[in-house]
Parts: C-alpha cells; structure tokens; sequence
C-alpha cells in the first residue's frame, strides 16, 4: 500500500502539547496538513518541523473550519482523515483504514468511526458514553459537515462503519485546558438549542438505523428534559456502569454533568435576555 494512498487533516488551536503524539500516530501518510486556528504556542513550528503542510484560518466554528479544510485545501490523495490533536491513530485502525480505502465500492464516501476516551490512564468506556459514531474518512470533495458544534457529516455517497477505534486523551493538557475548551463548546451548543427552539423532535431519526441521525434525536429529546445534567450523571454513572470504573468514571461523569449544566444556565440566559428580563 502506497503511503500517499490517504492524506491526513489535523485541526489544532495551541496544541504543542498533543500535536507531537499525534502526528507520530499517522507518520504512515506522507501527505500530513494542520490548519491551525492561529496558535499562540508552538503549534505551527512543531509541524512543520514534522513535514506537515500548514494553513491557517481564524476559527468562527468548528463546521465552518472542516469545511474549508475539506474543501479548500488540494490533497494529494483521494481519501482524507479528519483527526483531532488529542486523538491518536493506533496501528490496528491504520491497517483497517488502508484495507477499507482499497476494498470501497465506487459510491462509498465516508467511513464512521468510533474511539477510546482514557483518563487517569484508562479507557473511560462506560462513563464516556461509548459508542458514539463520528464521520472522519472521507472521499475529498464528497463530503460536508454541518451544525457548528459536534459536527454532523454529509455526503453525497454511501456511509460505511470501521470496526477500529481513534484513542482519545482528552485530559492530557489538564483539567483546566478541558474546562474552558468546555466552557466555548456549551456556548456555542446554547447557543444553537436557542436559535432552533421551537422545532419538532426529530422523530424519524430516533426510529431509523442511522446512529448519527439518533443521537441528534436523542439530543433533541434531552434537552427538552427537566433536571438534565443531574439525568444525565446517573445514567453514565448508574445505568452505563461509570461507577465500576473507579475514581476515572466518576470524575467523568461529574464533568460531563457539569458540562450539561452549563448549557442549560447559558441557555436560560439567552432566553431571558431576548425577553428583557435580568439575570
């Protein structure tokens, strides 16, 4: 297999710390480009030092950024994967990745993948929610994302699923790093609850066979719940079984709570605002 077989995009904000691990993770590709969201650290002198091609963009949101990754920048292959700073390829999913490039039937565009969340040296499966699908092996110029926060992915073609796994160290630039990458995500989720409230739960989606399209019902139906952070602790820590997994899924779980609770305050807050009522 051709190394160039499958170029990849890494998209980075201040990541001198993750970038290094990650970019030894897909050394395999000799087509390697970070868009960068003007870092302020080391983050473009570590990859370019690494071979990586770079481009940069202000950051508006996280849609609009992988767009333009996916359709602005030339690649040198037919297949592009999407990987986070934080996110390593491990050697069984590179293999499985090369295997399904090759194997793909002419109108297969993207591939799903899942991966490991670790904390405190572990995989947090229970707690972290596992599984959720995220679409990140595209066919260039076949695919576009959408919703600018968890990003959704379309595609003009068929979606196929790869049995492999991303690991994900979400926590390796610390808690501190975590929260406020949190703190602009649950603005920008409340945000987007505020501009679509009013709209029908997707009630198709939650009955069909796509695992995106579900979790975009369940999220519907969730956040027109009452007490939802607290919901949502005891179903990671009780019902999925965090609680088994020690100091790690418990910390998880509160943080993920806390995350919800936080969308839930910026969202009170837009709606009293736009009715001209205080804090």
């Amino acid at each position: 297999m051709p190394q160039a077989a499958i170029s990849i995009l890494i998209l980075t904000l201040d990541e001198e710390v993750n970038l290094p691990a990650c970019l030894d993770s897909v050394q395999w590709s000799d087509d390697i480009v970070v868009l960068d969201s003007l870092s302020s650290d080391r983050t473009v002198e570590i990859a370019r030092s690494r071979g990586a091609r770079v481009y940069q963009r202000p950051f508006d949101d996280y849609a609009a950024q992988r767009n333009f990754g996916l359709c602005d920048i030339s690649y040198r292959c037919n297949w592009v994967l999407m990987v986070d700073a934080d996110e390593r390829v491990p050697p069984d999913l590179r293999d499985e990745i090369f295997e399904a490039v090759v194997r793909a039937p002419g109108d297969v565009s993207l591939f799903m993948l899942r991966r490991k969340d670790h904390l405190f040296g572990r995989w947090i499966r229970r707690s972290s929610g596992y599984p959720t699908w995220f679409g990140r092996l595209a066919r260039v110029g076949h695919v576009r994302v959408a919703r600018p926060i968890n990003e959704e992915y379309q595609t003009d073609g068929t979606v196929a699923f790869l049995r492999g796994h991303l690991d994900h160290v979400p926590f390796k630039k610390g808690f501190s790093a975590w929260l406020r990458k949190h703190d602009r995500y649950s603005t920008m989720e409340a945000q987007l609850r505020f501009q679509n409230r009013g709209q029908l739960t997707y009630v198709r989606g939650l009955l069909g066979r796509d695992p995106v399209a579900r979790r975009r019902a369940l999220k519907a139906i969730a956040y027109s719940l009452p007490g939802r952070p607290v919901a949502t602790f005891v179903a990671l820590y009780f019902m999925r079984g965090g609680l088994v997994e020690g100091r790690a899924g418990l910390t998880f779980t509160l943080l993920r709570a806390y995350y919800e609770f936080m969308i839930d305050c910026k969202y009170r807050e837009l709606i009293r605002r736009s009715q001209g009522h205080p804090l």
